[in-house]
């Protein structure tokens, strides 16, 4: 097998020859520890199963009210009219937004979906990897970017009290362009779909199952049946402790696996298989929060044993991180959780392996 498919063998939830490997976001210094000039030539380097390809969003440098933003980076707006600044590691996140309240949606104007300028990186994934290796677009439902647009997760969950049919309309208008973006990725030649609105912290989603259910379901469910429309499997990438509301995504949204399934949230992948493998793929759990930084290589490659013998049974696994490659996980550590992937994933899979490993817990003395 090659890569594409084993990664789509095991979203099947049937067995490949061997675990499938991908990262949603591979950051620095991990990028270029061996060299790699690009996330295309990391991944070919690496032999990774797919590739996770973003929407193309150049951030135009603006001028902004820097008064109590001491030390804080440069302020750049993208296509959406979101302010970001830039952390010190090179990472921007969302500032403000351009809309304030539902008095500002008669005049905003969303971002052009037809700029061909959006989607040059998956075109030049496509071109180099097709029919090879997975190429995995990243989209959007509508939590994360209702509350750029907003300037901040706490207006949204406010207006989910306060606006509701003003949330809903807003909602929309990020779907119209997300599902049609989307439609255009597959049409080029994307093989999977990711979305990564998180949803959650560690102790749990960021709102009520009821809210949930009202103002997120939806639009998750729209954006899941357009790409099954499109022929193409669905990956819900959500952050932390998200038991109150997996059984909406998976038995009502559709969504075909889950990531990344945060151990020291208390996903337990394990746990995630038994109740969830027989309609989802699981991917994920190795800690990118403690182990990965901090950790040895041999405790690494203990972690990736128990994941293994915990979510690969049958099929129906692919192994990644806890969230991502992020600027604090030590290079080495990111190539021993591979390397480990490769010399345990082989199906058959070691049963000694699956004894020794699958009732641990290598979190356990950080949790």
């Amino acid at each position: 097998m090659n890569g594409r498919d084993r990664f789509l063998t095991a979203l099947r939830r049937q067995q490949p020859d061997r675990v499938p490997i991908w990262e949603l976001i591979i950051n620095e210094p991990t990028r270029s520890a061996w060299g790699a000039t690009s996330l295309e030539d990391f991944v070919e380097a690496e032999d990774l199963d797919g590739i996770t390809v973003f929407e193309d969003t150049p951030l135009t440098p603006i001028q902004v009210d820097d008064i109590g933003m001491e030390g804080i980076g440069a302020a750049s707006a993208d296509h959406w009219q979101v302010v970001w600044r830039q952390t010190d590691v090179g990472i921007p996140y969302p500032e403000s937004g351009p809309i304030a309240g539902p008095g500002d949606l008669a005049t905003y104007t969303p971002p052009d979906v037809e700029d061909e300028a959006r989607l040059v990186s998956l075109r030049s994934a496509v071109a180099r990897f097709k029919g090879q290796r997975a190429i995995v677009f990243c989209t959007h439902d509508a939590f994360e970017f209702s509350h750029y647009l907003l300037g901040g997760m706490d207006r949204l969950l406010m207006a989910y009290i306060e606006a509701p049919d003003f949330v809903h309309e807003l909602a929309q208008i990020v779907m119209d362009y997300k599902i049609r973006m989307m439609t255009k990725a597959i049409e080029l030649g994307a093989d999977v779909v990711v979305s990564g609105d998180d949803y959650a912290a560690t102790h749990g989603p960021a709102m009520s199952p009821n809210h949930f259910r009202e103002f997120v379901l939806p639009y998750l469910k729209q954006s899941v049946d357009a790409a099954h429309a499109c022929g193409v499997p669905f990956i819900k990438h959500t952050d932390g402790n998200i038991w109150p509301i997996l059984d909406m995504m998976v038995d009502e949204a559709g969504i075909d696996a889950i990531d990344p399934l945060e151990p020291l949230a208390g996903m337990d992948i394990g746990e995630a298989k038994a109740r969830y493998g027989d309609r989802i793929a699981v991917i994920g759990n190795i800690d990118c929060t403690e182990l990965l930084p901090h950790a040895t290589e041999a405790e690494v490659e203990v972690a990736v044993q128990e994941t293994i013998a915990k979510a690969a049974p049958g099929g129906g696994f692919i192994l990644a991180s806890s969230n991502s490659i992020h600027p604090a996980v030590k290079p080495d550590n990111y190539r021993a959780m591979v390397d480990a992937g490769r010399r345990w994933g082989e199906y058959p899979l070691d049963q000694t392996m699956i004894d020794t490993h699958r009732a641990s817990d290598y979190c356990g003395r950080w949790r």
